[in-house]
């Protein structure tokens, strides 16, 4: 199911009937909710729900054992198992077939022709997200951060709780949990910015979608673009990624308030960032932190000589966590190796006050430079092989002459991506900054959540999936 489907507004507003009107305590709703998180899972493929709960029972059990193990050494051999089964699924999974046919490549390359097969597994919908979410539980009882839960249809209805279950954002435990053990009760200020948010994904969802024209055009081409054209397709995907995942996380923020849940934020319109580190503090938070948290500071983070190792694993896993393919590994390590410069030539002290400038000429010059090493990135990700990736670099860059003259109507065409892009952080900045002041006048906001839905019904395509459901 889609959020911006009329079978899942049909699903929700069911949902939200039983939810509120006929199952009024605490754990009929709680066990209303685990069940109905788990039909809106298997409207995709039923046959990965045991593997959801799977995750869920085992890790439920391995905190409890943590919490009564005596010794640091059997602390670690369950969390060491627990990390085993989680990385152990996604990996089986998600990388299996990616490491088969690397290996196959590389005994090609030193000339040993050597077929070996593949399982071809169906990747299940939304793994990455609820591995990482079940895994920082148990990490969290072995670090002592939070004592192990008591219910186990409390922690399955949390690890599938369906308005982030499948593209995040990666919530943590101490976020989620507590609130499942006392379900809130929703409020009308709350409502209203949950109806707010879910209308602006989808609407952000529905422009995304015009975005990917021009992306397809760069990306999947057959022949040499133009330069106007391989910027315009460029740009058009970095806002057709930034507008499908930050309207996905609207709306599961928005579907959650609507209940009475509160989920923190993921996106601060990462476009505007001033540098790589600023970047990776606005974009898909949930994951950035999660990184940051569990992985980074468990490498050693800031506290030894091995900094910029650290920041480099990170990333690369990072990369390696978003697809099973050799683009997300040299996206991952590009944006390490950002990091890395950035952080080194920060403890420069002319650079550093630099940085530290409140000159608007200053900022802008690091908007810009900041916004052009993204998309840089963004034909790593986007792109279907290095090959690829390569040639549209090389067009991005071909200022000499060597490709195609651009047509008519390419000048309009980038102009119409450039707005669209633009109308996407409109709504995300006004969302963040102004949104309080819409919803004091309820009135006003019920007629522009009416127009937006019908706009998105008029002219949106419900049966396009959000990028972000692949990983």
């Amino acid at each position: 199911m889609i959020f911006n489907t009329p079978l899942f507004y049909l699903f929700f507003l069911f949902f939200v009937f039983f939810y509120g009107f006929v199952f009024l305590r605490q754990k009929p709703k709680i066990y209303f909710l685990l069940v109905s998180s788990l039909i809106f899972y298997g409207a995709w493929n039923y046959r990965f729900i045991p593997l959801l709960v799977g995750s869920a029972v085992a890790d439920y059990f391995i905190a409890q054992a943590i919490e009564r193990a005596t010794t640091i050494s059997s602390k670690k051999r369950f969390l060491g198992l627990s990390v085993a089964i989680n990385l152990g699924i996604l990996g089986l999974f998600k990388y299996a077939d990616f490491v088969l046919s690397s290996a196959a490549d590389l005994l090609s390359f030193l000339g040993a022709e050597v077929d070996l097969p593949t399982l071809a597994l169906v990747l299940p919908v939304g793994i990455s997200f609820y591995t990482f979410q079940s895994m920082s539980y148990t990490i969290d009882v072995y670090r002592g951060e939070m004592a192990a839960r008591k219910g186990l249809v409390e922690f399955t209805a949390a690890l599938s709780f369906f308005p982030q279950l499948v593209a995040g954002p990666i919530l943590r435990a101490k976020q989620i949990l507590p609130q499942m053990h006392d379900i809130p009760v929703p409020t009308w200020d709350g409502a209203k910015h949950g109806l707010l948010l879910v209308t602006t994904g989808v609407l952000k969802k529905t422009t995304a979608d015009l975005l990917a024209i021009p992306a397809a055009k760069v990306f999947e081409a057959d022949g040499p673009v133009s330069l106007m054209e391989t910027w315009t397709g460029v740009l058009a995907f970095a806002g057709q990624i930034y507008g499908d995942f930050s309207g996905y996380t609207d709306m599961a923020i928005g579907l959650a308030l609507l209940l009475g849940f509160q989920i923190p934020l993921n996106f601060r319109v990462p476009y505007f960032a001033t540098s790589p580190v600023d970047f990776w503090r606005r974009w898909h938070i949930s994951l950035s932190s999660w990184l940051r948290d569990y992985l980074y500071f468990s490498l050693g983070g800031n506290r030894n000589k091995r900094r910029f190792r650290n920041v480099m694993v990170t990333m690369l896993l990072g990369g390696l966590w978003h697809g099973a393919a050799w683009t997300f590994v040299l996206w991952g390590a590009f944006h390490g190796a950002l990091i890395t410069a950035s952080h080194t030539l920060g403890s420069w002290s002319a650079l550093a006050r630099i940085h530290q400038s409140e000159s608007r000429w200053i900022k802008l010059g690091q908007w810009l430079l900041t916004f052009y090493l993204v998309l840089i990135g963004w034909v790593l990700f986007r792109a279907t092989s290095m090959e690829s990736a390569w040639a549209v670099l090389v067009n991005m860059h071909s200022f000499a002459g060597g490709l195609p003259v651009p047509g008519v109507k390419a000048s309009t065409i980038l102009l119409l991506t450039l707005a669209t892009v633009g109308l996407i952080h409109v709504m995300d900045y006004y969302v963040l900054k102004s949104a309080h002041k819409l919803e004091k006048r309820t009135w006003l906001l019920a007629i522009l959540l009416i127009i937006g839905q019908a706009l998105c019904l008029f002219i949106g395509k419900p049966s396009n999936e959000f990028i972000y459901f692949q990983f």
